[in-house]
């Protein structure tokens, strides 16, 4: 078969040929080339040692010179050649106490993950295919280059990328592979949230992640990276509005939510505090009195534990905390209150939320609320009404010279009381009917 290289890869594997070594493009990107995808990065594995990489081409950058990886800079485009290696001892389960450069493409492709990411391609050699990949990727399976076992006691978060591989291509795992996941899942312990937290955000960004969750759940790995997600698993909502356990119910918001990051992550959490607020009345009903707000702090917490950047600890907390505000023709100021908290820019992650919430829950559904605050919503936005304190035709520094008051607490409750009548009345959002509001408030 041929595969179509960008002129900037097969110019630098024919540049290491006419040196002496042998160079290939390698892994993810050969897999998605034969599957008609749009590979996102070209790497490249060659005979050639690292300083003979750096002697070779004019710009390089020594990236993983330890690991044999040398970036190459073509026309300010980078790209990472590797050299021929096999690995050494993993005691860690997460990465080579060291490696040892081979000159045989076949040595370095065995040492790979699954048979799909283990084939290698240039125009002179065509693809090398020695363990099957091929074949998987017709038969659309993930599948361990040799001994699975052996695979993940080297690096314990392949089985994470075997689940997450399988999810995104929507190919079953092969079961021998899957059985090694169930039986080495504590392995997954040993690495970094950082490394979990990249993997997670893959699969939630995915066409259907929740069949990777499901999977997770089953190979016991959901139990040691998210156990607040564990405790929903079979836990009978015992309430009429709701016709799955808490687990599926929660897998079905998320795949009926928009591929956003901090809005998969909202869908993933909003119930997360529902097995720690569960009461059952005298009726034999369940209910889940603030879990929103109880969720809310469970969700930060795990957050910051995956090392998720601020912004989206914030956005998602937001969305978690009003996941729950579905009211029934509310006032304009409760609405413009509910865009202050929630921050208009969120608001349309909110409204999908709460969309694929009810979607997700015991039919009938409607969605008549959600759809008069979202045209409320968009009026005030168009409309520009004042919403927050920064939106106030007045600032501390205007109250404290007008009327001559000393920085301190009374300017933040003045101005606070000054938005309350703004919101109620948009008209009084002008300096001078302000200023004389103030003088009444601070006498």
């Amino acid at each position: 078969m041929i595969i179509n290289l960008p002129h900037k890869v097969d110019f630098i594997i024919n540049k290491l040929y006419e040196n002496g070594f042998e160079a290939f493009a390698v892994g993810g990107c050969v897999r998605d080339s034969i599957l008609n995808k749009m590979p996102g990065d070209w790497d490249m594995t060659t005979s050639a040692l690292p300083e003979n990489i750096i002697s070779i081409f004019d710009k390089t950058i020594p990236t993983g010179m330890k690991h044999g990886t040398i970036t190459v800079i073509i026309d300010k485009e980078s790209f990472e050649v590797t050299t021929y290696r096999i690995d050494g001892d993993y005691k860690d389960n997460r990465r080579p106490d060291q490696v040892e450069f081979v000159t045989s493409i076949k040595e370095d492709l065995s040492r790979r993950d699954f048979t799909i990411n283990a084939m290698a391609y240039n125009h002179k050699e065509g693809l090398l295919d020695f363990f099957n990949g091929k074949e998987d990727l017709q038969n659309r399976v993930i599948k361990c280059v040799g001994d699975a076992n052996i695979r993940f006691k080297e690096d314990a978060l392949r089985m994470l990328r075997a689940i997450r591989f399988s999810t995104q291509l929507e190919f079953s795992i092969e079961e021998e592979t899957f059985k090694a996941i169930a039986n080495n899942s504590h392995l997954i312990k040993a690495i970094s949230q950082e490394r979990i937290r990249e993997e997670l955000t893959k699969i939630l960004l995915s066409e259907k992640p929740s069949y990777a969750f499901i999977n997770l759940e089953k190979s016991g790995i959901l139990k040691h990276i998210l156990p607040e997600i564990q405790k929903m698993v079979g836990f009978d909502q015992r309430n009429p509005h709701h016709d799955k356990d808490i687990f599926m119910h929660t897998l079905s918001v998320v795949d009926n939510t928009p591929k956003d990051k901090s809005l998969r992550l909202a869908a993933l959490f909003h119930d997360i505090a529902k097995p720690v607020t569960f009461s059952v009345d005298n009726k034999g009903i369940g209910h889940f009195y603030g879990h929103d707000k109880t969720g809310t702090e469970i969700t930060e917490k795990v957050l910051k534990r995956l090392t998720f950047d601020n912004k989206t600890i914030d956005i998602v907390s937001r969305l978690v905390k009003d996941h729950m505000v579905m009211f029934n023709k509310p006032k304009d100021i409760t609405i413009k209150k509910l865009i202050n908290r929630v921050g208009k820019e969120n608001m349309p992650l909110l409204f999908a939320l709460q969309r694929a919430d009810i979607k997700s829950s015991a039919p009938p559904f409607s969605f008549t609320p959600i759809e008069y605050v979202e045209q409320k919503v968009n009026i005030i936005l168009e409309h520009k009404e004042p919403i927050s304190l920064k939106d106030l035709n007045i600032t501390g520094e205007d109250l404290i010279r007008e009327l001559n008051l000393k920085p301190g607490k009374i300017i933040g409750e003045i101005l606070n009381k000054l938005l309350e009548k703004v919101l109620k009345d948009p008209s009084l959002n002008h300096y001078d009917k302000l200023i004389i509001l103030a003088k009444k408030e601070a006498s």
